[in-house]
């Protein structure tokens, strides 16, 4: 019942941090105004940005009544951890802001997630082992040096920094990144609870995420009232991140949901390097704009996304680890497939 009541708690907390954080953005003139020449701002008015701040809020709200709630509770990350975490999603929001304010240039936008990272790497996480694809655990505590765990630093640093970036660049439809992510933390959130792991302060947090989240996307839906912002795209990538490696590294769940915007965004800088252009700059060549392109409505685009997500997440409570690397093959196949044909279809849209 006190779980109840927290997840209807947090979510009313949500939309009222969302409401007040968009009247602070108006206030404050942080807004994403429309630019009909940009083929990635394809919004007619301006929009409130910051709306990832109302996020953050409303989750670590939710995490401190936890604590007041049973504070022994939630033992898969220590308050030293969790207070790493939340400076680490603070210096996300501070970068945040100046980004969306001042529209700060790729290199310098990148200064505040390194030290985010940096941050939750130096305090460390409760990454113990991973899963091996073709068997058993791979123990990462054996790689130690200078008294540092240090697979277990890179892992972390690489895979943050990763994710953050996956979701930052797919922030580019109206509710895509906050729907994937609520699919994502759900997941999660569920294998928790199966028999085999059941890690009931890991779902509490998951879920936590995916209700914060589920609030703001009430504002976020096309049409967006409200954008996640720099910093709010950023910290979604960032927490997923965070609960996948608690929960004792269900990194292979993260990533068959968020796999479409992983595979789609390799490809995106491989195009990009091979035409001599920055990877940090944004253009019309992600798979979400080319559905667009191939007539699809926002709604359309995202719906694929989320059914796609969704089928693999949900394969993720079934799949044993050699299941779950053939379903990242098909996901790969499935990209290319719908890559081929709206490459197709948007040439033939081009010559008639």
């Amino acid at each position: 019942m006190l779980t109840f009541l927290l997840i209807i708690t947090v979510f009313f907390v949500s939309i009222v941090a969302t409401l007040s954080i968009k009247k602070a953005a108006i206030y404050f003139n942080v807004l994403d105004h429309p630019n009909h020449s940009a083929e990635r701002k394809i919004h007619r008015q301006p929009v409130p940005l910051l709306g990832g701040v109302a996020v953050m809020i409303s989750f670590f709200i939710g995490v401190a009544l936890i604590y007041l709630w049973r504070p022994t509770f939630i033992t898969h990350i220590t308050p030293g951890q969790m207070l790493a975490v939340l400076g680490a999603s603070v210096l996300l929001m501070i970068g945040g802001y100046f980004d969306d304010k001042f529209n700060l240039p790729p290199l310098k936008q990148l200064i505040f997630p390194l030290l985010a990272v940096i941050l939750v790497v130096v305090v460390g996480v409760n990454l113990k082992e991973i899963t091996n694809p073709l068997g058993g655990k791979i123990d990462l505590l054996k790689f130690t040096w200078w008294g540092r765990f240090v697979l277990v630093d890179l892992i972390v640093f690489f895979w943050l920094l990763g994710m953050m970036y996956t979701t930052k660049l797919l922030d580019g439809l109206d509710g895509l990144v906050t729907g994937l992510t609520i699919i994502g933390s759900c997941m999660i959130g569920f294998l928790s609870l199966t028999e085999k792991f059941y890690q009931p302060d890991i779902a509490l947090l998951s879920f936590l995420f995916a209700t914060v989240n589920l609030g703001f996307l009430i504002f976020n839906f096309y049409p967006a009232k409200i954008f996640l912002g720099e910093g709010g795209s950023l910290f979604a990538g960032f927490i997923l991140g965070i609960l996948a490696i608690i929960a004792g590294g269900k990194i292979a769940t993260a990533l068959l949901v968020m796999g479409l915007a992983i595979i789609d965004l390799a490809a995106v800088i491989v195009r990009r390097l091979l035409r001599s252009n920055s990877p940090f700059f944004g253009d019309s060549g992600h798979l979400h704009y080319r559905l667009l392109k191939a007539g699809l409505s926002q709604r359309q685009a995202v719906i694929i996304f989320y059914c796609l997500a969704g089928v693999f997440g949900v394969l993720t409570l079934f799949l044993q680890s050699k299941g779950k690397l053939f379903a990242l093959l098909i996901l790969l196949l499935v990209t290319i497939f719908l890559s081929v044909i709206l490459d197709l279809k948007n040439k033939k849209n081009e010559l008639s």
